[in-house]
């Protein structure tokens, strides 16, 4: 059983742990006992002691009680921001570093261009943008015909349209509209519409084309405009990174309030979310308000920011959600739990497992949970070794691939640093294994793969170097999984420390 050191951080106001019994005992006479209950968890800290006004809290008591319950929301609700805040952070990220508008393309084509997305993939390039329709508007996607997959999503990373081949356009190109909330009965005829519920869009695809000029051609034909600007539209422009250091991640302590109250700002509240926003404005954060908080907000903020994010490292990378091994003999996690992306389970929302996904990624797809063979793709993921030990930089390890990996078109496994759930940045900048690449193979079809500071001798093909003092993770990806993924014929090992 994995163990997880979770230091507490020290609130001058609250505490946050589980309370034990009341002792508080009630007589039947004028007379009553009161009583003090600690309701604090072992820490460095002085315990907070409540005292208990025979069945009541005292009076002395009640702010307490209140400071731990601002404590407690505002962890959930760090919860609740984390797709949002990933998008609205990746966003500042193309428009304040990047130079891009939102009628311009991000292109992420070498490896040091991905380094700074949450869980990237390092096989296939990355294209994409960020629309502000409070800016432009109606606003007009042009796509080229060809071989082309995207889509869009709103800003709290649910699904919107499919576009390219798998889209209306079915590959033949076409003009997509997106449409702000409370547009709904814009006329366009000749467009193919996306009503959209939320102000801020994101935008991506990929080229199918496995030739390269073609493939840029399509990247270079795409179009993003204003539809008030349609007769004379500024020329979309693909931008690089071109090796700027970024992290697109949720930032960490009051940065990362900052940023939620800045995008709720501009977004009109969900129905589902007018109680998180009740908790937020006792913290400071208020729509239509300044975010000024207090001195006493500030640090129960900046304490549920560090314990919001234990918290998700928990719920994402050792989940308690029921049957989420892929085997039951094997540790390796299904990456998505959401049904839809919609995020809507039978009779309650996907909050936990919504969580669990956008703290260590970011986009999603009902593609991407495909329950058909040979179409979309399938994750899992693997966090910690056979005997239950996180993955530790300083160790080497080795991962029995069997042979036929069940994908139709291929199959990689990718390394991720544990603190910033990005590609991991080592020195041989390589952080992927795959079918694509001139592996090493068994006489019987299998792989094996290292992972470790040094590669061994000879295996250097199949080896991922990791980085001393650092934990990481790893994703293995099947694009176009199988029906030996699906009724669980074909079976890899578990990732196995060696010595």
């Amino acid at each position: 059983m994995k163990k997880i050191a979770i230091l507490i951080p020290m609130i001058v106001l609250a505490s946050c742990g589980q309370k034990k019994t009341d002792n508080a005992s009630i007589t039947t006479s004028d007379t009553v006992t009161t009583a003090t209950t600690d309701t604090s968890a072992t820490s460095n800290a002085d315990p907070v002691k409540i005292s208990m006004d025979a069945e009541l809290p005292s009076k002395a008591s009640v702010p307490t009680l209140f400071n731990e319950m601002d404590y407690q929301q505002a962890t959930q609700c760090y919860l609740w921001g984390l797709p949002i805040v990933a998008f609205a952070e990746w966003q500042r990220i193309h428009y304040d570093v990047f130079g891009a508008t939102s009628n311009d393309l991000v292109f992420y084509n070498s490896y040091q261009d991905r380094l700074g997305i949450l869980t990237a993939n390092a096989t296939t390039p990355y294209i994409m943008t960020f629309i502000d329709l409070a800016k432009n508007g109606p606003t007009v996607i042009e796509m080229p015909a060809g071989r082309t997959a995207g889509g869009t999503s709103d800003f709290w990373q649910r699904e919107t349209s499919i576009i390219g081949e798998l889209g209306p356009d079915k590959g033949k190109g076409g003009k997509y509209i997106i449409l702000p909330p409370g547009q709904q009965g814009f006329k366009a005829p000749g467009y193919y519409v996306i009503n959209s519920s939320m102000m801020n869009i994101f935008f991506g695809f990929r080229s199918l084309d496995p030739d390269p000029a073609k493939a840029q051609a399509l990247l270079n034909a795409v179009k993003i405009y204003p539809y008030a600007k349609r007769t004379n539209p500024t020329p979309t422009k693909v931008v690089s990174p071109a090796g700027k250091k970024y992290l697109a991640v949720q930032p960490d302590g009051l940065a990362y309030w900052e940023r939620l109250n800045a995008i709720i700002q501009e977004e009109p509240v969900q129905e589902r979310d007018r109680f998180f926003m009740a908790w937020l404005k006792n913290l400071g954060i208020e729509k239509g308000k300044p975010f000024n908080p207090t001195a006493k907000q500030k640090s129960v903020l900046i304490a549920a920011a560090t314990r919001g994010k234990q918290i998700a490292m928990a719920n994402s990378f050792d989940k308690r959600f029921p049957n989420n091994y892929h085997w039951p003999d094997r540790k390796w996690d299904y990456v998505i739990v959401m049904s839809n992306s919609s995020q809507r389970g039978d009779n309650y929302d996907e909050y936990f497992e919504r969580s669990a996904y956008f703290f260590e990624a970011v986009t999603f797809s009902n593609a991407m949970i495909s329950k058909t063979p040979n179409l979309g793709q399938a994750y899992l993921g693997a966090y910690e070794d056979k005997d239950g030990n996180w993955l530790a930089g300083g160790n080497n390890y080795t991962l029995h691939v069997s042979a036929n990996p069940p994908a139709v078109n291929f199959w990689s496994i990718t390394v991720y640093d544990a603190a910033t759930r990005c590609l991991i940045d080592n020195k041989q900048q390589n952080a992927d294994l795959s079918s694509r690449k001139d592996l090493i193979k068994n006489s019987d079809g299998s792989y094996d793969l290292y992972f470790g500071p040094t590669a061994p001798a000879g295996k250097e093909k199949n080896w991922v170097q990791t980085i001393p003092g650092k934990h990481w993770f790893t994703y293995m990806r099947f694009y176009g999984p199988t029906t030996a993924y699906f009724d669980k014929s074909w079976k890899m090992g578990n990732i196995e420390k060696t010595q």
